[in-house]
């Protein structure tokens, strides 16, 4: 349903690959999906046109560009996890924000309104909450985001919805991080946080070993029912 698009960066002098997928009508909102530490892959791709099937135009910004421009990774093959970790140790987070708020306008732009939302995993979850924080992101949605406690410093700029999806046996983030997480944001106005118990990081992953059927349809009808509220 998609295709590869480019898109300018925030200084306008460059442009960078986006994976966007566009519904059959008029888009009237837009959501961004943010990469796993695996790329703009398979499943990156196929939750890309899954949103577009429900009308929005979906875009998944490649955000290792700089680094190693088209990653498309596969978390079950051991190399490929590999190779990631060793991407994820070079990428630089704060210009990956620069260049989702550059997706941000693009998406703007092409649906001509503020509605935009957006939804990461892994290193997106992690992502889509700096998201909330720093740019003007209408909603945004992470799950099993990795280190979101050594962000707590900053949701004070939380200015629109955040929901976050928790697995409660996340081998990346440790029940004392998800503690901190639970302190620091449950009586946040603007957050809302799922506990899914007993599951592991990436439950939610469109492919693979890693998905719970399950959990991830619940955590994804959670997902569109909030977009859906707050992108209407």
């Amino acid at each position: 349903m998609g295709e590869m698009e480019q898109v300018k960066s925030l200084s306008g002098e460059t442009e960078f690959p986006c994976y966007v997928a566009k519904p059959d009508g008029t888009a009237s909102a837009a959501i961004l999906v943010i990469q796993e530490i695996f790329g703009v892959n398979q499943g990156i791709r196929a939750k890309c046109d899954h949103w577009a099937s429900l009308g929005y135009l979906a875009i998944a910004p490649d955000l290792f560009w700089r680094i190693n421009e088209g990653t498309d990774l596969d978390a079950d093959v051991q190399e490929e996890f590999q190779i990631a970790l060793d991407l994820m140790g070079k990428f630089d987070q704060d210009q990956g924000i620069r260049d989702i708020e550059a997706a941000i306008h693009f998406a703007q732009t092409a649906i001509g309104s503020h509605k935009v939302g957006s939804v990461g995993y892994c290193l997106g979850g992690r992502l889509a909450f700096m998201t909330a924080c720093r740019t003007d992101i209408r909603a945004s949605v992470g799950y099993y985001g990795v280190g979101i406690d050594g962000l707590l410093g900053e949701k004070q700029a939380i200015a629109h919805e955040v929901m976050l999806h928790i697995p409660t046996a996340d081998g990346f983030v440790p029940a004392d991080a998800q503690a901190a997480m639970h302190a620091g944001l449950d009586d946040h106005p603007k957050v809302v946080l799922h506990d899914y118990d007993g599951l592991d990081h990436g439950f939610a992953a469109q492919f693979g070993a890693r998905r719970d059927e399950v959990a991830a349809t619940l955590a994804d009808n959670r997902t569109e029912a909030f977009f859906k509220e707050h992108l209407a």
